[in-house]
């Protein structure tokens, strides 16, 4: 018996990276499968967004697992899109049990010199992206009076980052809205939990701003930015993680082993958190 057996997962930004993993997953843990993603660039970051390819290549890999699977193109910050994708859901599917709130992106800047369109961009994809979608699918939820939901956060929702207070406050935000939404869907028997990923290998981490992030200075190389994820972890041996990792972190809080499980938070970030820290460019006049 496998751990989703004949349920149905929603999951936003699920054509590659994360939301590929969670997918192939599920599919493979017995799920039929939606996805929600962009396929063509409508915000500005500095890496490449999702592309009918990789689109296809999600549903490739569901389909080969013998599972069925529903590819929707759209933005997470247009209700009307996320509320068709459940209807169609539904009406294809039977019903949907699952979502997993995933779509994201990340851009740096120092907060003063953010424009408004960074900060706006990052909320509405990051954050009320969130909330639309868990807003599209509740509804039906609360009707059956079961469900899960699994929100994507980040270890930078539970501490800071320097250069991304657009994506620190998202981050936090969506702890505080997984909490709020597992509080008010108790007593329905809906539960809402959140993962915080630490450094996930995938798209939008592995690029040229992110490489010259690890570097400390302009040519960074993907080697520069493996070698810098040893720093991250408390964990033996451990750098940028395998999305699989966050994929298999969803399924334990979507399946029956989670079942009185909600409203908590799990870091994915091999120790990150347990390490204090130093100051390694300190100011001294």
């Amino acid at each position: 018996m496998t751990l989703l057996e004949g349920k149905v997962a929603l999951i936003t930004g699920g054509s590659r990276g994360q939301g590929r993993a969670h997918a192939v997953t599920c599919a493979r843990e017995g799920a039929d499968v939606i996805i929600v993603d962009l396929m063509k660039p409508v915000v500005d970051v500095p890496y490449r967004l999702a592309t009918s390819t990789d689109h296809a290549e999600t549903v490739k890999q569901v389909e080969a697992l013998g599972r069925k699977i529903l590819a929707i193109e759209g933005d997470v910050r247009d209700q009307s899109t996320l509320d068709d994708a459940v209807a169609r859901g539904i009406a294809d599917f039977g019903g949907i049990d699952i979502l997993i709130a995933n779509a994201g992106i990340w851009t740096q800047g120092n907060f003063w010199e953010l424009t408004e369109q960074q900060w706006d961009e990052m909320i509405g994809v990051n954050l009320t992206g969130v909330w639309k979608a868990a807003k599209a699918v509740t509804p039906h939820m609360i009707e059956r009076k079961t469900g899960s939901i699994v929100i994507t956060s980040s270890v930078n929702g539970l501490e800071p980052g320097a250069q991304y207070a657009h994506y620190v406050s998202a981050k936090h935000g969506v702890i505080g809205l997984m909490k709020n939404i597992a509080l008010e869907l108790a007593p329905f028997g809906v539960r809402c939990n959140a993962v915080s990923p630490g450094a996930i290998k995938t798209p939008m981490t592995d690029h040229q701003a992110a490489w010259d992030m690890f570097a400390g200075h302009e040519g960074g190389t993907e080697a520069d930015m493996i070698q810098g994820g040893y720093h991250y972890g408390a964990l033996r041996g451990t750098t940028f993680l395998d999305p699989q990792a966050i994929a298999d972190t969803a399924l334990y809080l979507n399946s029956h082993l989670a079942a009185n499980v909600t409203g908590v938070t799990i870091p994915v970030d091999a120790g990150h958190l347990l390490m204090a820290g130093v100051n390694a460019n300190p100011v001294k006049v």
